[in-house]
């Protein structure tokens, strides 16, 4: 039999689910209305078709402590004793690359080497009818084993910016093998007006499945640098990962740019099954439940005589009055107020983020760690505090810092300090200081949380100031 595996590609920064979405910490990791992330969940939709020992999710040096968190849940709750498995990319290249890496990797630890046959799927869908779903990969299985690029798609009269589009038509040889496939005729990502797209045309899900032999051959002709790079590369359970001189080579672009538009071996099977990408607002809005008005009402939001509208609240009380297809979005440091049609146009907003605004693209102001999370405070020149939570047997790397002096003071909780020889245990009420270059760690025994006052003083005070010397969670 040949081995089916997937791969889950978890590394995008989703810039038009800004602010929620931040470049360190994305849409995927985070629970909407729900008791699961999108990414737990595309990985559970995955495991209820493919055994859960072959997913692989793919991302990149940035998320990928995240991303262990989120599998690690998962594997407590269905009492797994072995880890899943997390391919990492040193640097973000978009998906030909990852898919590539991927692919090596796969090629290596599967039984069916080369004829193993791979789905790959976004982290960030909403496919709620399973067993609908699980058709459609049984087609595409018949399909890719002959040596095809499935694509699953949607019909629809008119193209979208945001997806790629295909022309298609029938096709004898392959209507024998599944009659409801169809011949990609002509692929164009994300079209704009320039295109010429009329009449009924396919919209692309960013799910494909292809055997590894397929993908190689077509990343051979259409991208032969990225062949060229990894073609030797040993990518296995002992490195699951490509060297950051390798991998900074590779061109960035995805694999709809570099294959899709261009292969000869593509073919869609549609699908009429409920389908979302929850890359934009108006898709959670329409995925969400709503109130008798049509509005969708999350947090602390206050609403009178608003309709159809969406407003999400992370941590202020937001009140709204009197809105009309409306999307409000607040978190801690930014608030986005949007007409629901607008939102692709939060990408342009996204992009303005540079300069002294960066740090609202990139991070939030509680950033999500393995150990806990930090959330900052306050800060001027020279100066900087946070709140630090660290969970129950957790534990921060063993670090020092060049630019920086800490003061901490325990709030809650008893702390395990390691600083320079000397081990210190400190309650509620304790304080210590770290100085400048001196090897610090501090560590939660305890079963309930930690809570900490940081106070950072220095030139630099950025978490690229972190020399780590041993980490429990791989980060060094």
């Amino acid at each position: 039999m040949t081995a089916i595996y997937s791969v889950i590609l978890a590394g995008g920064a989703g810039s038009r689910l800004w602010p929620l979405s931040r470049e360190t910490y994305p849409k995927q990791m985070f629970k909407l209305n729900d008791d699961y992330t999108l990414f737990q969940k595309t990985f559970l939709r995955v495991a209820s078709l493919i055994d859960d020992k072959n997913i692989i999710t793919a991302t990149n040096i940035k998320h990928s402590s995240s991303i262990k968190e989120q599998l690690k849940e998962l594997k407590e709750k269905f009492c797994r004793k072995s880890d899943y498995k997390v391919l990492t990319e040193p640097l973000i290249k978009n998906t030909a690359p990852a898919l590539f890496l991927a692919s090596k990797y796969i090629e290596n630890i599967s039984y069916s080497g080369s004829d193993t046959i791979i789905l790959a799927v976004p982290s960030d869908h909403f496919i709620p009818d399973r067993l609908e779903f699980a058709k459609l990969i049984e087609k595409g299985i018949k399909l890719a084993k002959q040596g095809y690029i499935v694509s699953f798609s949607q019909k629809s009269d008119k193209p979208d910016e945001n997806f790629g589009c295909m022309k298609v038509r029938k096709n004898p040889k392959i209507y024998e093998i599944e009659p409801d496939a169809l011949k990609v005729v002509s692929f164009i990502e994300k079209p704009d007006s320039k295109n010429d797209l009329k009449g009924k045309i396919y919209i692309n899900t960013g799910l494909y499945m292809f055997s590894v032999k397929t993908y190689f051959n077509e990343v051979k002709k259409y991208i032969p640098e990225i062949y060229e790079l990894m073609k030797t590369e040993e990518i296995t359970n002992t490195i699951p990962s490509v060297s950051m001189n390798v991998y900074s080579k590779m061109p960035e672009i995805s694999v709809d740019y570099a294959i899709m538009e261009k292969t000869k071996q593509l073919i869609t099977i549609p699908f009429d099954t409920v389908w979302k990408d929850i890359g934009s607002w108006d898709a959670v809005y329409e995925i969400s439940a709503k109130d008798k008005n049509g509005n969708c009402l999350s947090g602390k939001a206050i609403d009178i005589d608003s309709k159809n509208s969406l407003v999400y609240s992370t941590s202020k009380i937001v009140a709204t009055l009197g809105l009309e297809d409306a999307i409000v979005v607040e978190t801690e440091d930014a608030v986005l107020v949007s007409g629901k049609k607008d939102t692709n146009g939060i990408k342009k907003i996204y992009k303005k983020l540079n300069g002294k605004n960066t740090s609202a693209k990139e991070i939030h102001k509680t950033v999500f760690r393995p150990w806990g999370c930090y959330t900052v405070l306050e800060e001027g020149k020279g100066f900087l505090t946070k709140c630090i939570i660290v969970n129950p047997d957790a534990k921060l790397s063993l670090q020092l810092h060049h630019h920086r002096s800490e003061h901490w003071v325990v709030l809650e909780g008893e702390a395990t300090v390691v600083k320079g020889d000397c081990v210190y245990t400190l309650e509620a009420g304790k304080s210590i200081d770290i100085g400048i270059e001196e090897v610090h760690s501090l560590q939660n025994q305890g079963r309930e949380q930690l809570k900490i006052l940081e106070v950072q003083q220095g030139d630099i005070l950025d978490e690229n100031d972190i020399e780590r010397l041993q980490d429990i969670y791989g980060r060094v």
